[in-house]
C-alpha cells in the first residue's frame, strides 16, 4: 500500500510539474476545477482537487460530488503506474474504471497521453 501511495504522489508531483512549465497544459486547464477520487476495492480511498492547473497533495478519504472517479485494485493499478500494464489494456479488461462527463474523460486522456 506505501509503494501505491508513494506511486499516486509521484503522478501528482509529475503533473505539478509540467502543469507549472508547459503553457499548453496551462491554456487546457484554465478555470478548471475538479474532486478527484480513487477507489480501491482492497485499500483505502485516496482524493485530490485540480484547481488552478495544480493537483492538491494526495490524501485519504472519499470526497463528496467527485467529479471524476477512479475505480480498481491495488495490484492493478500500482501495475499501470509502473508501466507494467498500459491504461487502455486495464480498461478493457474492466480493471481500471472511470467515472467522468465525457469532456474530462478526452481532457484526462490527452493530458496523460502526451
Amino acid at each position: 500500500m506505501d509503494e501505491l501511495r508513494g506511486l499516486l504522489e509521484e503522478v501528482v508531483r509529475k503533473f505539478n510539474q509540467r502543469a507549472s512549465e508547459d503553457q499548453k497544459v496551462r491554456d487546457e486547464l484554465k478555470d478548471t476545477e475538479r474532486r478527484i477520487v480513487i477507489k480501491l476495492s482492497d485499500g483505502p480511498l485516496y482524493n485530490m482537487h485540480l484547481k488552478d492547473c495544480s493537483l492538491s497533495d494526495l490524501a485519504e478519504g472519499d470526497v463528496p460530488g467527485a467529479e471524476i472517479t477512479l475505480e480498481s485494485d491495488v495490484k492493478t493499478l500500482t501495475a499501470v503506474l509502473r508501466k507494467e500494464m498500459g491504461p487502455m489494456k486495464a480498461m478493457a479488461l474492466k480493471k481500471i474504471r472511470l467515472k467522468a462527463d465525457l469532456e474530462d474523460l478526452f481532457r484526462l486522456r490527452k493530458l496523460l497521453s502526451s
